[in-house]
């Protein structure tokens, strides 16, 4: 009987941790996504953008100062719309506050370094299309068909901008790519980084994009751990 009571006990146990476990589970699983929305070039706050989960199918709408919360979690899509701008989406893939920066309808913008890297994933993309076209050096023929080079791409300003442009944009592209996987929780679940040398450890040893890809856990590891170590000797010097 005691047999038969201890056993009955025990599973009784593993039931009530067993529903424990899934209902925190759930809890840690729904988690609000916080924003702000701001004009890409001037970098004002833009009230009423209208916010969409594409999972959930929630909808909100950024408050004066360009705040929004929407339920949502990592590998969530966002949508951003609003009278006079291009509709964006962004892609969840960080914790924190979340800074959407929108563009207005066919409005040129001029890219550096600052300002590709406040550009949404799917902005990214369509810079990257418009510079590709712009920047090639040939063109179809309207009249004899086939291919002719274009002086004007090859050598004129707007050619040259686009395919210097496209560097920094495919750059941006290729970093966010590696950060995804080479993210902060990975790096401290290794070494101890304070808030000000994460950062700066992040992007002196960012690896590249084919290493990324193409590595195992255990690589990945390594050379976290490796590279940590490069890092104190530099450091103590």
């Amino acid at each position: 009987m005691k047999t038969t009571s201890s056993l009955l006990n025990l599973g009784i146990s593993l039931l009530i941790l067993f529903f424990a476990h899934n209902v925190n589970g759930q809890i840690q699983d729904i988690k609000d996504v916080n924003g702000i929305v701001y004009e890409l070039t001037s970098s004002q706050r833009l009230k009423d953008v209208k916010v969409k989960n594409l999972r959930t199918k929630a909808q909100t709408t950024t408050d004066s100062q360009g705040n929004f919360t929407i339920e949502g979690k990592l590998n969530d899509y966002l949508t951003f719309t609003q009278i006079g701008y291009t509709t964006d989406t962004a892609f969840i893939y960080q914790g924190g506050v979340q800074r959407v920066y929108m563009v207005r309808d066919n409005k040129s913008i001029v890219i550096d370094e600052v300002v590709v890297s406040r550009l949404t994933d799917s902005r990214l993309v369509a810079e990257i299309a418009r510079a590709k076209n712009e920047g090639t050096a040939t063109e179809a023929s309207q009249n004899r068909g086939g291919l002719r080079i274009s002086p004007s791409r090859l050598f004129g300003k707007d050619g040259k901008l686009a395919r210097k442009n496209l560097a920094l944009l495919e750059t941006e592209q290729n970093n966010r790519k590696i950060d995804r996987l080479f993210t902060d929780q990975t790096i401290l679940a290794l070494v101890p980084l304070n808030d000000e040398e994460l950062p700066l450890f992040r992007e002196r040893f960012r690896p590249t994009l084919n290493f990324i890809q193409t590595a195992s856990p255990v690589d990945v590891r390594a050379y976290i751990l490796e590279s940590y170590s490069k890092f104190k000797s530099k450091q103590t010097k």
